[in-house]
């Protein structure tokens, strides 16, 4: 039991010291992977460029290559490891990203053939989020976008194919879509004129997303505003931290989710008006809740040649800054909503803790492992290196996350710190154990 128990250690020290490097550095500078063509039932792809993006000090292309016949590529780069970078691939004019998880020498892109064809997409959600800021009201909207194509393709379209209003007088302030991934990509936008504007984005099959945030006039702490629904939604959902007031006809009081009020409507036909009466004023959201946002998740995200995944940008105000984490985190509380009305819609979380009865079948496994009258009990070597090597991913997967959201400016140095000490402290747990 003593040479078990010191194996398992050593191996899980080896293993930890090496976690703790690929956070700065990627294995020998080398990346290798296989462009696979999603709608044609991920056969490879051949021909298809290549480029190997470094986040940090804005998108910059360290590399770039072509696929062979096998949709492979390769890249040697001394950046590989520096910090976040990017696998994108360039199929048909569209970009398709993967992230370059830190220590990972294998990462493989799925691409679509594009569509201009709008069969299949489908608007389950529209979000829309009000914070005051003294004489100043901040909107912030989501659309939550399905895209049911079959064969699975890339819906988009070159001058334009999600269109989208604000309301008169408004001040459009910034444009991000998501992918299945979840990871952000700012938006620009093509301007139509009478508060009409558009983006140009490939929308990937499964769930994805367009967050566009705006400000309003919201002198003597009172606003109405217009909307009108662009899209045939089967749900939109108004929020407002309390004590705000908001009304509008046909929708209907929720209660409140995670201390937000919640109002909500059913069907919305594309082209319907709607009018939102909002007053009071409510303490700004703590910057904490920038953590909740769901845009961190592994996994590739697609766009035109004029999307960009969002690089450190400026250093906003600090005040602008606490709203759009609280806008963040009631986005968060949207995606969360919408689960519920969707259940086939999944999206990546941690595991939960386990349960009273699951922390103690786990005691009773463990008593057994160390009762020397049960040597037959104890834990083959194999199966605790998997279970190492698998809280090593996710603790890889975790950290790559943050890395992210510092790179794209949704995180305070203050979160930052405090995210990246938590993956620490588990890894400290995990090489303890």
């Amino acid at each position: 039991m003593k040479t078990l128990s010191k194996r398992i250690g050593l191996r899980r020290a080896s293993l930890a010291l090496f976690f703790l490097f690929a956070v700065t550095a990627a294995q020998a500078g080398t990346v290798t992977g296989i462009v696979h063509n999603g709608t044609s039932g991920n056969k490879p792809a051949s021909g298809v460029d290549v480029l190997l993006i470094q986040l940090q000090g804005g998108m910059q292309v360290a590399a770039s290559t072509k696929t062979d016949a096998q949709g492979s590529y390769h890249f040697d780069n001394p950046a590989i490891g520096t910090g976040p970078m990017l696998i994108r691939a360039v199929y048909k004019g569209v970009f398709f990203h993967q992230p370059l998880v830190p220590g990972s020498a294998t990462v493989d892109v799925t691409v679509y053939e594009p569509t201009t064809s709008s069969k299949g997409i489908e608007f389950p959600l529209r979000l829309l989020v009000f914070q005051p800021n003294a004489d100043k009201l901040m909107v912030g909207e989501e659309f939550s976008i399905q895209n049911n194509t079959s064969p699975p393709s890339a819906y988009y379209k070159q001058d334009g194919n999600f269109e989208f209003t604000i309301p008169q007088g408004a001040e459009l302030d910034q444009v991000s879509t998501t992918g299945p991934s979840g990871m952000p990509v700012k938006q620009g936008t093509i301007d139509k004129g009478k508060g009409r504007y558009a983006i140009a984005y490939a929308f990937q099959p499964g769930q994805n997303a367009v967050r566009i945030s705006y400000i309003v006039p919201y002198s003597r702490e009172s606003a109405s505003i217009k909307e009108s629904s662009p899209y045939d939604a089967q749900r939109v959902m108004l929020v407002a931290p309390p004590p705000m007031q908001v009304s509008s006809p046909g929708f209907s009081s929720q209660g409140t989710e995670q201390g937000y009020n919640v109002f909500a409507k059913d069907s919305i036909k594309a082209g319907t008006g709607f009018e939102v009466a909002v007053s009071g004023t409510a303490p700004p959201p703590s910057e904490n809740s920038a953590s909740a946002s769901p845009d961190q998740e592994n996994g590739r995200d697609s766009g035109g040649p004029e999307s960009t995944v969002l690089a450190s940008p400026a250093r906003l105000g600090d005040e602008k800054w606490i709203l759009l984490g609280g806008l963040a985190a009631i986005f968060a509380v949207g995606v969360g909503l919408l689960l519920k009305k969707q259940p086939r819609i999944e999206i990546v979380a941690p595991a939960p803790p386990p349960s009273p009865k699951g922390r103690k079948a786990k005691r009773s496994a463990q008593e057994k492992v160390s009762t020397p009258a049960d040597p037959a009990g104890a834990q083959p070597v194999e199966k605790v290196t998997q279970e190492v090597n698998s809280n090593l991913d996710s603790l890889k997967d975790t950290l790559l996350r943050i890395e992210l959201k510092r790179q794209a400016g949704t995180i305070s140095d203050e979160e930052y710190a405090l995210e990246r000490g938590r993956a620490e402290q588990l890894l400290r747990d995990l090489v303890q154990g």
